[in-house]
């Protein structure tokens, strides 16, 4: 079962271009054309949303940098006893929300200091798939197209981040206890 679900992650992305390459030309599609013209859509959008990237990343540097990671660990460590999180996975649950690459680097240092194997390995492993980067994601995609009033979308987007930690504690709970 291994052997044939490794060969289907090798393949599939290959797999897929091709078919995309193949339906394009037989519906006549000029495909080096429509290439150029989506490179040159995907630049512009980028130069537009350069000032939102720019402010998320610097708001992530003054988060991290100023204490305030730190301060908020300890505000939620009550509420994230009741739920099940353990104590080192609450900064964890914090920055996830604000940065990727923040919370990778400290899922890393995680699986590092406790192993891969363990329940706070393992759980952490699976906060980062369950969870997303609320504020990036929100900064990156209003910003592109404009969107000003964001209030209930962070709302539910918090919520979901909630229901994303609580839902990995209580799997990793059944299936890793």
């Amino acid at each position: 079962m291994y052997k044939i679900l490794s060969i289907i992650s090798i393949g599939s992305i290959p797999f897929i271009i091709t078919v995309i390459l193949v339906h394009g030309y037989i519906k006549g599609v000029k495909l080096y054309d429509a290439f150029v013209e989506g490179a040159g859509e995907g630049f512009k959008t980028s130069v537009k949303i350069m000032p939102y990237l720019i402010a998320i990343f610097l708001g992530i540097g003054i988060f991290k940098e100023s204490g305030a990671l730190e301060l908020f660990s300890k505000v939620f460590a009550t509420p994230g006893r009741l739920i099940g999180l353990p104590q080192e996975l609450i900064p964890l649950a914090i920055l996830k929300p604000i940065s990727g690459s923040g919370s990778l680097a400290m899922v890393k240092e995680l699986v590092y200091t406790y192993g891969p194997d363990t329940f706070t390995g393992r759980l952490a492993s699976t906060m980062m798939g369950s969870t997303e980067t609320i504020f990036y994601t929100m900064a990156l995609y209003f910003g592109t197209i404009g969107v000003k009033k964001s209030k209930h979308t962070l709302l539910c987007a918090l919520i979901s981040h909630l229901a994303g930690i609580i839902a990995a504690i209580m799997v990793c709970k059944i299936v890793f206890n």
